[in-house]
């Protein structure tokens, strides 16, 4: 990919399509393709096997030795945008970004999910934001989740705002889309036929059994709830266990990803313990 590459001074249709991936879902769904910003992202998109369609470029002089190594061969196309255009696409108040990514977006499909014999999964079940998505994608992905599913009616996990909460692990875990919890089932279902005893373990503020009270150690889909409602009747029903994080003082809940983040702290604790 040696050739010189295109440049874009103005807006044309082109860069209209890659805004429209910023704000606009259903754009992404219907091109299969996402904006990747920031250094983080981008570096863990490229390494893990993130489908690169073009490389976007503000074209300076002197780029950062990160940039330079990357257009020396590029994993992709390569699209020179004047500064300003770059900053929009980048979303950033001051500056250009050196580099973006025009990216496809991964496959939902549930055979991409390889959690061994005692993984463990983590559900979010119809969250609305799209930070809390990319923050408990983060989390997963430190704490040794082998997976994030997001079910039902939901924020967009690859909306740009996810994949900045996420700093980029939203690209390091198989991170996935299910229309329902049925979906979900039907793959644990089929884990268990196969001889691994997996529990559905859901999170829920009331839930009478407190978390560190119950054994962790083998494999579990762990279901976070919306941030508002908590989880649908469905997951209610199918989980196996449904676990409190105890708390005081006069807070009357948990940000969602934040109690996701600490029951996998917990079941990596028992881990390390057993």
């Amino acid at each position: 990919m040696s050739r010189r590459p295109s440049r874009i001074e103005r807006r044309n249709a082109r860069f209209q399509q890659w805004q429209a991936l910023l704000t606009n879902r259903t754009k992404r769904s219907r091109s299969g393709e996402m904006v990747i910003q920031g250094v983080r992202p981008l570096t863990q998109a490229l390494a893990h096997g993130i489908e690169i369609r073009t490389l976007l470029s503000d074209g300076r002089e002197n780029p950062s030795r990160w940039a330079r190594e990357l257009l020396e061969n590029p994993p992709a196309p390569v699209v020179e945008l004047a500064p300003e255009l770059m900053a929009e696409l980048g979303e950033k108040e001051e500056g250009s970004p050196e580099l973006l990514a025009v990216a496809a977006l991964p496959s939902d499909d549930l055979a991409r999910l390889d959690p061994g014999p005692d993984g463990v999964v983590v559900v979010f079940d119809r969250p609305t934001g799209p930070g809390n998505i990319g923050a408990l994608a983060r989390s997963v992905d430190a704490l040794g989740g082998r997976g994030l599913i997001v079910t039902g009616h939901a924020a967009d996990p690859w909306d740009p705002a996810a994949i900045r909460a996420s700093t980029g692990s939203i690209f390091a875990v198989p991170v996935l889309r299910a229309p329902s919890h049925r979906e979900v089932l039907e793959w644990v279902e089929q884990r268990r036929a196969a001889g691994e005893p997996w529990r559905v373990l859901g999170l829920d503020e009331a839930g009478g059994h407190e978390l560190d009270d119950e054994d962790l150690t083998g494999p579990t889909l762990l279901v976070v709830g919306n941030e508002t409602v908590g989880m649908s009747a469905g997951w209610r029903e199918a989980s196996d266990v449904i676990a409190e994080i105890p708390m005081t003082g006069s807070a009357s809940s948990l940000n969602a990803s934040v109690a996701g983040s600490l029951a996998l702290y917990e079941i990596a604790r028992q881990r390390r313990g057993r």
